[in-house]
């Protein structure tokens, strides 16, 4: 029969399932089948709503300036195929996991290393809040009356997401391969069924929206020159969300299942291709169905409730306008697809963020505990970690995507730049370093790749940041320093902290002497283990402390101690102010002042409780006592624990166990042979 204690782990196991051994690890690496939905569900979603930020900036002028998407959409491929391309050089020469922050810190320093590591961390928080908020956006497309929970919404959907991830890369990959390949059959068969209707059938395609026209803002009425130019290539920037997420995969190479890097290299490619094909599509099948889709929905004549009723997303028009309406099959699949994979795009930084952060602590750049795996193998404290910072943004922000986006992609398209000219610099060493023709042929095609990559990153980077500073992306701007400047605080604490424990010649030398002192409160069974322990060690010197607080009580305390006959003489100070914790710590520390180089040993006795109440009743004075010890240089301090009967049979998490030590002494149980 399961214990209380028992039950307590009951939700941890229902969320987790059962712990797997470290020596399961190998067994958690992902074929590529599993490595495309979890590693790149972020750009494959990012088609849901690449073309719909185009289309916002676009509207801003009205109708007028609609001609540029294709254009832009053709950008926007081009640069996506750019880096993918160069990202496979990537993972071929820095397998390890570290991505753009091991490309940076080995070919350009730390400064560039801790840059991409601020960088990245800020995108996977980023992703987290906008693919969740997009993909509530979808849901609410299709149920507009859920509008009021959005943030809810979105806030559990996080919760879910984190918790299917602490579950472990595998099962996590089938858990979220399903609507990742359905999202992609899907757009699929509506690209496919678009195109046929518009080019072959007489079906047309007419979007919901297409009747409306656009208000256009009044400081866009008459762009030209510089201004037009400026104009586009803001919607060329909020297009480039159609990148997002591609780095993951040189973050997750040690993910692979072997051959890693060539898996690795693979997956992009496809990655790659199916996401450039379906924002081809997508954008294609907007501007043919005449979609229209704006920042502020009043700014569509002809919209109804605009005030109260939440837009269409641009799928859903398209879906409806390909299927045959808003109450068809087709529409409500695309629906549930979209707005499922939206949501499990998160996923891409729920394995990114944590793989980062591992590889971060074990520079020593952040806290241990973030290189650490949990009960599945996973590195837990990153994604609960990640999974807090993007719930706070989503409830920030309301969970907006319009306003989230704006804060989006700076981060990524900043590793994106530091990372490729370090590959530069990569190619330019290995080149050195040998004579072979057809090998440096391989690597000089490799360079020129991420030198196109690095200059087409870098353009797109300073539009990014000329483009949306004023709109929010401020914030990621001053997060980055922010993270970079504790990265470094950390680093240099944990360099301090080794420094002052590399060992000397003072660490090897034994002390002078041994004083042992054992804090006594009463005569009972504690304080004489304490004592018999105290003796075995065969100190120097021993000394029975305890602190008059209360005549009579001490006076009580003398006489059960020579009724005992305690061969330990029962040293008493006195505490005029009733202080317990202060009195014996002056006491230690004149014994450290008398004789610099005597070690004190201080036996403090202790309850082993087994309810979590029991401690506000118990262990007070001692937990007080070896706070202050602990910071007195040259004292040791020794617990001697003491268990209750309500702790036997419990071990240290609070489960049954065999029995306890002293269990047989005490009469506590049955068995003749406990221990046998």
């Amino acid at each position: 029969m399961p214990s209380l204690s028992d039950l307590g782990h009951l939700p941890k196991r229902l969320v987790l399932g059962r712990a797997v051994r470290s020596d399961r690890l190998g067994e958690s690496l992902l074929p590529k089948r599993y490595a495309l939905p979890i590693f790149a569900s972020d750009p494959l979603s990012s088609v849901a709503y690449a073309t719909q930020e185009i289309l916002i900036v676009l509207t801003l002028a009205g109708t007028a300036y609609l001609y540029l998407a294709p254009w832009l959409a053709v950008g926007v491929v081009a640069l996506l195929i750019t880096v993918v391309l160069s990202y496979r050089q990537v993972v071929r020469a820095y397998p390890s996991g570290g991505g753009d922050y091991e490309v940076a810190m080995k070919n350009h320093g730390q400064f560039a290393g801790l840059v991409v590591a601020s960088a990245l961390l800020v995108d996977y928080v980023m992703t987290v809040a906008v693919s969740v908020s997009a993909g509530t956006d979808n849901i609410i497309s299709a149920f507009p009356s859920l509008d009021e929970h959005r943030v809810l919404i979105a806030v559990s959907l996080v919760a879910l997401l984190a918790a299917a991830n602490l579950r472990g890369l595998r099962e996590s990959g089938k858990t979220f391969a399903v609507p990742t390949y359905l999202f992609i059959t899907g757009i699929g068969i509506m690209i496919v069924t678009g195109l046929v209707r518009w080019f072959v059938t007489d079906g047309g395609l007419v979007a919901e929206t297409s009747q409306y026209t656009v208000t256009p803002e009044p400081e866009y009425t008459q762009l030209g020159g510089l201004a037009l130019l400026f104009f586009a290539l803001r919607a060329f920037a909020s297009g480039c969300t159609a990148l997002t997420g591609v780095e993951a995969i040189a973050n997750g190479v040690p993910a692979f299942k072997p051959p890693k890097s060539r898996n690795a290299a693979t997956t992009l490619a496809l990655m790659g291709g199916i996401a450039a094909s379906m924002f081809a599509g997508v954008t294609a099948l907007a501007l043919l169905a005449d979609v229209k889709y704006v920042e502020h929905p009043c700014d569509l004549e002809g919209f109804a409730n605009c005030d109260t009723e939440p837009q269409r997303t641009v799928i859903a028009q398209i879906a409806a306008a390909v299927f045959g309406g808003d109450g068809s099959a087709g529409f409500y699949y695309i629906q549930a697809a979209t707005a499922l994979v939206l949501i499990l795009a998160a996923n891409t930084a729920f394995n990114g963020f944590p793989l980062l952060g591992s590889v971060l602590a074990q520079d020593r750049y952040m806290p241990r505990q973030l290189h650490t795996r949990g009960d599945k193998l996973v590195f837990s404290n990153g994604i609960l970690l990640l999974a807090g910072f993007a719930a706070l943004l989503i409830i920030a922000f309301d969970a907006d995507v319009t306003r989230l986006i704006q804060l989006y992609i700076i981060g990524v398209f900043t590793s994106f730049t530091i990372g490729q000219w370090g590959m530069v610099r990569h190619w330019k060493r290995e080149m050195a370093l040998t004579s072979d023709p057809a090998e440096r042929g391989r690597m000089r095609r490799s360079q020129v790749i991420n030198a196109l990559g690095g200059t087409l990153t870098t353009v797109v980077l300073v539009i990014i940041v000329i483009t949306k500073f004023t709109h929010g992306a401020w914030l990621v701007i001053v997060a980055m320093p922010i993270l970079f400047g504790l990265m470094r605080a950390i680093h240099r604490h944990y360099d301090h902290v080794a420094d002052q424990l590399v060992p000397d010649s003072d660490s090897r030398m034994l002390p002078s002497k041994v004083h042992a002192v054992v804090l006594v409160s009463k005569v009972h069974k504690p304080t004489l283990r304490a004592l018999a322990f105290a003796r075995a060690t065969r100190p120097d010197a021993l000394t029975a402390l305890t602190v008059n607080v209360d005549d009579a009580d001490t006076r009580q305390l003398q006489a059960d101690w020579e009724r005992f006959d305690i061969p330990v003489p029962l040293t008493v100070i006195e505490s005029p102010y009733r202080e317990i914790t202060r009195p014996v710590v002056d006491f230690v520390k004149g014994i450290r002042r008398d004789s610099p180089r005597e070690l004190v040993v201080v036996f403090v006795p202790q309850y082993v409780v087994g309810h979590w109440w029991e401690n506000v009743l118990h262990n007070q004075s001692a937990l007080r006592l070896r706070t202050r010890l602990q910071f007195q240089p040259g004292v040791m301090i020794t617990t001697v624990p003491w268990q209750l009967e309500s702790s036997i049979g419990l071990d240290g998490d609070g489960h049954g166990g065999g029995p306890a030590p002293g269990d047989l002494r005490r009469g506590l149980t049955d068995d003749a042979t406990p221990y046998g």
